[in-house]
């Protein structure tokens, strides 16, 4: 990210890096863990949106010292990008294989109308392209790895990042029970109602939910449709780096045609689907997976200033809005036609 390095404090200055780092880093590995168990404890309650509101409140309640600066920056950057590259044992080609050529065709009509509709509305609503950028691609992907997938390339801050971040959460946490209520109301048969959760639902986790609510052997091809989805993650990234580095950088940096962590995904996409891989420890990783991501999403919100995100404002939660509405309406009519 071209974020500004937090300052060290004349306390930590000549101690280890690892010295500077570690006490930030275990703040944020306990918050997350706390948040992990709200949502646990809660259903329906995002563990990333706790994270986020638990590390923006820390810092603009002046709770959190600045020797906490460096973990924190840390936490915000790694567990990001390990994050995405678990999320690959979650992706077997074989299973996306089995429900025919409509549902990758679909995925990528959503994927590239949805990123194409999101930068249009930006501009007609002057947002920032890089907050479009992110904000595009966290809606159309796979919500917060989408995010964190192409923040370093298109050199976002830390602010951008934590409000599509946020965004992405929060409207797709609105679609848990929207779209099994407009399924219901439309008529949809279980399948084409799982397509269109799949579809059109931001994250992972919340394609989880909303396919549990759609009941009848929804939840497996909600999923699979959703990380046919995740699977362009690798292509969007390639497509932003060559971008970047025609035009150059900020920093004057030529980035990598896909960064190693997306090369980490796609590397254990390829496992999943060349080697049985045991249900436990799907399981296991799916869980590790949000607890890296909800690591990370306390680190970048300590790292925010609340007026800062007020000064987004409307324009960018407008986007948002278009954004979840054109994915949705673009998935609901690829379901119609596939399922």
């Amino acid at each position: 990210m071209a974020s500004v390095r937090p300052v060290t404090p004349p306390e930590t200055r000549g101690t280890s890096r690892a010295g500077r780092v570690l006490p930030g880093l275990a703040v944020a590995v306990v918050g997350a863990g706390a948040a992990v168990a709200a949502g646990t404890a809660v259903p329906g309650l995002s563990p990333l949106l706790v994270a986020i509101v638990l590390g923006i409140a820390a810092r603009n309640l002046g709770l959190l010292p600045a020797s906490l600066g460096a973990g924190l920056a840390v936490a915000g950057r790694v567990p990001l990008r390990l994050g995405i590259v678990v999320l690959g044992l979650q992706l077997s080609l074989r299973d996306l294989a089995d429900l025919g050529w409509g549902i990758p065709a679909l995925a990528v009509l959503v994927v590239v109308t949805g990123i194409a509709v999101t930068l249009l509305l930006g501009r007609l609503l002057q947002v920032p392209r890089r907050q479009a950028l992110l904000v595009a691609c966290g809606f159309s992907i796979c919500g917060a790895a989408a995010v964190a997938g192409v923040e370093s390339v298109v050199e976002a801050d830390e602010e951008e990042t934590v409000t599509a971040v946020a965004l992405v959460v929060l409207f797709g946490t609105l679609m848990i029970p929207t779209v099994p209520l407009l399924a219901g109301l439309l008529g949809l048969d279980v399948r084409t109602g799982a397509v269109w959760a799949g579809a059109s639902v931001h994250e992972v986790a919340q394609v989880v939910a909303t396919g549990g609510l759609l009941g009848g052997g929804a939840l497996a091809i909600a999923v699979t449709v959703k990380l046919a989805r995740v699977l362009m993650l690798a292509p969007v990234a390639a497509a932003l780096s060559w971008q970047m580095r025609k035009k150059g950088t900020e920093s004057g940096e030529r980035p990598p045609l896909v960064p190693i962590f997306v090369l980490g995904f796609i590397a254990l996409v390829v496992v999943r689907t060349l080697v049985p891989v045991p249900p436990a420890v799907l399981g296991a990783t799916s869980g590790l997976q949000t607890f890296l991501l909800t690591t990370a999403m306390l680190g970048l919100g300590a790292g925010v200033r609340i007026r800062s995100i007020v000064a987004r404002g409307g324009r960018t939660f407008a986007l948002a809005a278009g954004s979840t509405l054109a994915v949705a309406a673009v998935g609901l009519a690829g379901a119609l036609v596939v399922a």
